[in-house]
Order: C-alpha cells, then sequence, then structure tokens
C-alpha cells in the first residue's frame, strides 16, 4: 500500500495514511525487549495476559506536550483496572537519552516506564509514524488498535472521542474494537537516519 502523508499548515502535524509495518491490526505484535529510563528491562512476552498499550512519545513534540499538558495519557491510563492494563511509552526519538526521558517523566508526575528505542529498531517494527501514535495489544500478544489517541488533531474539540480508551474498554470486555485503525497524527518519529 502506497503510504501518503500531508504536511499541513500546522506545520509538525503530520497525518499519516494508517499502513503499518510489520504490527498489523489481527496479528501478532512484534516482539521486544528495551530497557527503560531506569535501566530496567521490559519485554512484551513478560506482560502476557494483560492488556498493552504502547505510546510512541518524544517530549520534544507539540502534540505530546499538549496531550501531557492535559493530562490525556494519565487520566486514560486511571480509567483502567490496573491489574488487566499495562502503559508503556516508547520514545524512538534519535537524540533520547535515558536521562532526558527520566527528568521529563519527573516533570510530567507519569507512572510508567518511558522505554529506550533510540536505534528506532521497535518504532519502524511497529510502523509507528507519529508522536503520540498508539497501539493497543490484547492478552494474548495480538495488536487489537493502530492510530491516534483521539479524534483531535488541533485540539479544538471539547469532548474528544478517545480511540485508545474506547479500544481498550472494548478487548477487555471481550468485543471487538468499533474502529481498529484511525490516522495517527502528530510530530514524525525523528529516527536515527
Amino acid at each position: 500500500m502506497k503510504q501518503v502523508f500531508t504536511a499541513l499548515a500546522l506545520g509538525t502535524l503530520l497525518i499519516g495514511a494508517p499502513a503499518l509495518a510489520d504490527a498489523e491490526v489481527g496479528k501478532p505484535a512484534p516482539t521486544f525487549t528495551l530497557k527503560d529510563e531506569s535501566g530496567k528491562e521490559h519485554t512484551l512476552a513478560q506482560y502476557k495476559g494483560k492488556v498493552v498499550v504502547l505510546e510512541w512519545t518524544n517530549p520534544e513534540c507539540p502534540f505530546v506536550q499538549r496531550h501531557y499538558k492535559n493530562d490525556t495519557m494519565v487520566t486514560t491510563l486511571k480509567g483502567f483496572d490496573a491489574k488487566k492494563v499495562v502503559w508503556l511509552a516508547v520514545d524512538s526519538t534519535a537524540h533520547n537519552t535515558p536521562e532526558k526521558s527520566a527528568a521529563w517523566k519527573k516533570d510530567e508526575g507519569f507512572p510508567y516506564p518511558v522505554l529506550q528505542d533510540a536505534s528506532g529498531t521497535v518504532g519502524k517494527s511497529y510502523g509507528a509514524k507519529t508522536t503520540p501514535h498508539m497501539y493497543v495489544i490484547d492478552e494474548t500478544g495480538v495488536v487489537r488498535y493502530a492510530g491516534a489517541i483521539d479524534d483531535d488533531p488541533r485540539g479544538k474539540n471539547a469532548k474528544p472521542a478517545n480511540h485508545v480508551k474506547t479500544a481498550v474498554d472494548a478487548v477487555v470486555g471481550g468485543q471487538q474494537v468499533p474502529a481498529s485503525t484511525t490516522t495517527p497524527y502528530g510530530c514524525s518519529v525523528k529516527y536515527k537516519s
């Protein structure tokens, strides 16, 4: 499928067709082993039996900054049963470091790890295009959702539809995800060239 990207007048806004590399909805998620900002190792396999939300992030991106200022991610996570759902941020920014991630996490006060993927290997295996770019993986390791956090790229909707909440609620409830792919928006992932 040919991928088409449109840079809009908003500058860094990138809207891409939801064409993915290896992380296809309905298929097993690419496995990974990554260390977080504190050096602790995380693998997808260790979370088998739980729903995993992957959030591609970059604290320098204005879209990520807006979502963190508005507590979008933390509020979404708080709505889930911690025994059933795990949230992992992944930073595939080429110039990211564990120290930068740790400082950002402390400043923002969120509880989940920031997985370090400065090589971009995991991001590329998932086909992550933007920050944020979200994936929901079910208890058996199958991708059930890929796309945007919500339907509000410009941050102007009073009550945006949160696609990740809808997807996780459906997966936890044993239901089909209503919209399993949406178009991600945000800054392009700053992969190593």
